[in-house]
């Protein structure tokens, strides 16, 4: 089985934005002590307008976090799981994509 350049290039992309996620999201935690949720966006002001770049790129990895939590303390449904997987894993690809444009764009290549 061979795999075309295109989607090599997807898999890496979503590789990277999964791994971006959850980067951002362990440091926010290290940094503040707290989890990184979307509950943040509820204070409003200036905390909220802060945590959104945090929760742009992080999402997938607090998507993944509470469903794989959910799963296994309240017994969701799989296809539950299977949706929010899929959800998470999209944005990831598009979260990915301007990262690895971002990179690019500030290496000069």
């Amino acid at each position: 089985m061979n795999l075309s350049p295109s989607a090599i290039e997807n898999l890496q992309t979503l590789v990277l934005g999964l791994a971006f996620a959850g980067l951002l999201a362990s440091a926010f935690e290290w940094a503040t002590a707290r989890r990184a949720s979307f509950g943040l966006l509820s204070g409003g002001g200036l905390v909220a307008l802060a945590s959104l770049p945090i929760l742009a790129f992080g999402a997938p990895f607090i998507i993944l976090r509470n469903t794989v939590r959910g799963r296994r303390i309240e017994g969701r449904p799989m296809p539950f799981v299977m949706l929010a997987t899929i959800l998470a894993c999209g944005w990831s690809l598009v979260s990915g994509r301007v990262v690895l444009d971002l990179a690019h764009l500030v290496s000069g290549a």
